[in-house]
């Protein structure tokens, strides 16, 4: 699937990182390294945007940097490992 391909998937359709590359039949880094280049793309775009939706701990609730798209492995606050991957959706930019 071509990077423009990833408009489509994700168009109002938030999804992980390891959802997305299970569609894709992809490894996560290879569909890591395609969204970090959406992402650039997309920011000289005047019709779509890339929103992440940050990882948070499901447990205390702390949320991550939104600049991370891949699951981190645990909370730097509680040091649980119960922690929610980020959401990636593109949407039409007004």
């Amino acid at each position: 699937m071509y990077r423009k391909g990833l408009i489509t998937l994700l168009l109002n359709n938030p999804m992980g990182l390891a959802e997305i590359a299970r569609m894709l039949d992809m490894s996560p880094r290879d569909v890591e390294d395609d969204l970090h280049h959406l992402q650039k793309s997309l920011h000289h775009s005047a019709e779509y945007r890339l929103v992440v939706h940050p990882a948070h701990c499901r447990k205390c609730g702390f949320k991550f940097h939104e600049d991370k798209l891949h699951k981190p492995g645990k909370c730097p606050f509680c040091h649980e490992t119960w922690i929610e991957e980020p959401r990636l959706e593109v949407v039409r930019h007004i």
